[in-house]
């Protein structure tokens, strides 16, 4: 086979062409597996038995297939069984009895880190901050990448806030995503062929014989699958690497424990929020666990046509081996080579935003690492998510209270926003949020009219931390996982467009879930949305329709279904006297209000038949009772029209609710409801009869 020079990269997390500008480009020539001479027959058998698998793997039925499929991944599974795994109590006996090495570590740390900073204090003494802008990210970049894996994390997650960091800071740091200094090729080789137990050329009939690309903890080649003829990326994970981040957490963790016992104005547990990002790269190290978070993401989220996620082939996965499906595309933060395809990036972002907020909110568990070069952009305008070591999960409980605590937000509840923070475990059950509001009112009032540029999540976690650090708050592991996840694509979405709201783009997903989800908190929290004081607000449904509908996956007929069933529970008889206030005054304007409007079309000799002498007021309604049923009115064939005018709009969408209202307990409360409005109808009606009767007796005088 000829080789060929191939202009591509490689995210080393995932399996990804990306095309487009590199500041250090990366060329592999893709060559043929040489055979070898193989010294024992037992190897000749290893190598037919990866030929009958896979050749019946891809002709079998499906059901055949899965079973296939599951032994492979079992198979995957043992030859990763002494895959490491993070152990605080492990971590801190073995760095313990090794003082001198620990202190070297810390040395370089200190000596890396402070050289940095005093050439910066230098250059801002000698006014040449600016000129040096450039030397500087340099060697930060450098810095970060020659204190290994641990550091370039960091590197990685600050290539992507352009709040913190200015642009050549931004254009050095976004190499230490797949542009890393790579290990030697035969080293990786040989890993190969260890962890899978088969020489190389029975595998594979090509593979790159250089790195498409290098990242934090491993390296990737492209190669093409001997027996299917499939191209695949291959990532090989670095020599020694529980080693080179094992010192650094311990070193971490010392650092934690003094912050947490000196440092007050911290309130937040250090040492746990270490640890939680410990145990995810730790997982990140097991190549058959991320091979298993693929594929749970890809069943969870590809079921979207605008994402993909990538296979894994479980006969060539081992614990330092993965093996994934080849997938092109080009970096989400390549803006320009993302046009030059007829894309659109906020398209992108919005596509990332969307699946994001499914992650976090929908199934909980969520790509905790999505920095650029884990997200790309396909040829025909899909999003590719790669590299699932670090992934995580949001509790139930808080997933249904962030999305209260938005909605809570953009209507300035902030007492309710303030009673969010026990569900999102911020705070215990004891500490009294009233005093929080006024905190909570004096910064979201002006916040909320921001861009993301001024609003971002880390604005309002920093703007809150000034005001309110006087509280006991707790920020748990799983949410600061959360920030990273989110300020990625807030990152991008300054990159693409400085005014992009991300709330803005977020909200019609809150919407939708608020109106649908039976989830007894979301329920609660649409129930007191809509009800103040006794009154239903029209308007806020008429905003959460306006908003949700902007969700492609809104569907109509779920629309308020949950609060109708909550109607029936025998534990809201509160609520039913609401609902049944509401829906007679309802019913009221919409018929009064339409004989005020049809009255103007009767002649006037039949009108003082039938009403008193006042021509334009029939019912004897204050100018202020007709203005308020006529908004009414409107407010509610506004809804309708909102429901009327949803995608796939069918009247079915009104069954559940019949169905609802069949039950006895529905004809129940509608009876009540009937019995209420012939209470109110017949009212107006003497009050009618009263007033023609009075009309000759008041005019007498005059006669």
């Amino acid at each position: 086979m000829a080789s060929a020079v191939l202009p591509v990269s490689f995210s080393a997390g995932g399996a990804v062409s990306v095309r487009g500008k590199r500041s250090q480009p990366t060329r592999a020539v893709l060559v043929k597996a040489t055979p070898r001479p193989v010294a024992e027959s037992g190897d000749d058998n290893k190598v037919t038995a990866l030929r009958v698998r896979e050749s019946v793997s891809t002709a079998a039925l499906p059901f055949r297939e899965r079973v296939e499929d599951m032994q492979a991944e079992a198979k995957a599974m043992a030859r990763a069984s002494d895959a490491s795994v993070y152990t605080p109590e492990l971590l801190s006996t073995k760095y313990r009895a090794q003082p001198l090495r620990v202190v070297r570590r810390a040395l370089q740390i200190f000596l890396g880190f402070g050289s940095f900073a005093f050439d910066l204090w230098f250059d801002q003494l000698r006014g040449d901050i600016d000129r040096n802008q450039r030397i500087r990210a340099i060697q930060l970049r450098e810095t970060f990448t020659r204190l290994g894996p641990t550091f370039v994390k960091i590197g990685q997650g600050l290539s992507t806030r352009p709040d913190l960091c200015p642009p050549l800071y931004l254009e050095e740091l976004s190499q230490l995503q797949d542009a890393l200094p790579t290990f030697p090729d035969e080293e990786a080789f040989s890993c190969i062929e260890r962890e899978l137990g088969y020489p190389i050329e029975s595998i594979f009939s090509s593979i790159s014989s250089s790195p498409i690309a290098a990242a934090s903890l491993g390296q990737v080649y492209k190669a093409q699958l001997k027996y299917s003829g499939k191209f695949v990326a291959v990532k090989v994970q670095r020599p020694a690497i529980e080693e080179a981040i094992g010192v650094d957490f311990y070193l971490m963790r010392g650092l934690g424990f003094l912050i947490n016992k000196y440092v007050n104005i911290i309130t937040t547990d250090v040492v746990s929020l270490i640890d939680e990002f410990a145990r995810r790269v730790f997982q990140e190290l097991n190549y058959v666990q991320e091979g298993q978070n693929a594929r749970r993401f890809k069943k969870l989220y590809a079921d979207k046509e605008d994402v993909i996620v990538p296979d894994i082939f479980w006969d060539y996965t081992s614990g330092k081996v993965l093996t994934m499906e080849w997938i092109e595309g080009t970096k989400l933060n390549e803006q320009e080579a993302i046009e030059r395809q007829g894309l659109k990036v906020l398209d992108l972002v919005t596509i990332g935003i969307q699946c994001s907020l499914r992650q976090l909110l929908e199934y909980g568990y969520f790509h905790a690492d999505p920095h650029p070069g884990n997200l790309l952009a396909t040829p025909d305008g899909k999003l590719a998510f790669i590299d699932f070591g670090m992934m995580s999960e949001t509790p139930e409980q808080a997933r249904s209270a962030i999305i209260g605590h938005v909605v809570h937000m953009v209507n300035k509840d902030y007492e309710a926003m303030a009673r969010d923070y026990y569900s999102m475990d911020f705070l215990t059950p004891d500490v009294d949020v009233s005093p929080i509001v006024p905190a909570l009112r004096g910064f979201f009032d002006d916040a909320l009219n921001s861009t993301v540029k001024e609003l971002n999540f880390k604005t309002i976690v920093d703007a809150l931390g000034a005001v309110l650090y006087q509280y006991p708050f707790n920020v748990p592991p799983y949410y600061a996982l959360i920030l990273r996840s989110l300020t990625v694509l807030e990152g991008l979405a300054l990159y693409a467009d400085p005014e992009f709201k991300v709330l803005a783009a977020s909200y019609p997903y809150f919407a939708k879930r608020l109106l649908t989800d039976p989830n007894p908190y979301l329920r609660d929290a649409l129930i007191e949305l809509l009800f103040k004081d006794g009154r239903f607000r029209w308007n806020r449904l008429e905003n959460l329709l306006v908003q949700g509908k902007k969700d492609r996956d809104f569907n109509a007929k779920d629309v308020l279904q949950p609060v109708l069933k909550q109607l029936l529970d025998p534990d809201s008889e509160n609520l039913r006297v609401l609902v049944i206030k509401e829906v007679v005054t309802t019913a009221e304007a919409i018929i009064l209000s339409s004989f005020v409007d049809s009255y103007e079309f009767i002649p006037g000799p039949f009108r003082t038949l039938f009403f008193s002498s006042s021509k334009t007021n029939p019912l004897a309604l204050t100018s202020s009772e007709q203005e308020s049923m006529l908004q009414l009115r409107g407010q509610v064939f506004r809804v309708w029209e909102l429901l009327r005018s949803s995608n796939n709009f069918d009247p079915s969408i009104l069954l559940p609710i019949v169905q609802i209202l069949q039950q006895p307990e529905a004809q129940f409360l509608g009876g009540r409801v009937l019995g209420r409005f012939t209470q109110r109808f017949a009212a107006r009606l003497l009050q009618q009869v009263l007033q023609v009767a009075s009309a000759p007796s008041s005019s007498s005088p005059s006669q």
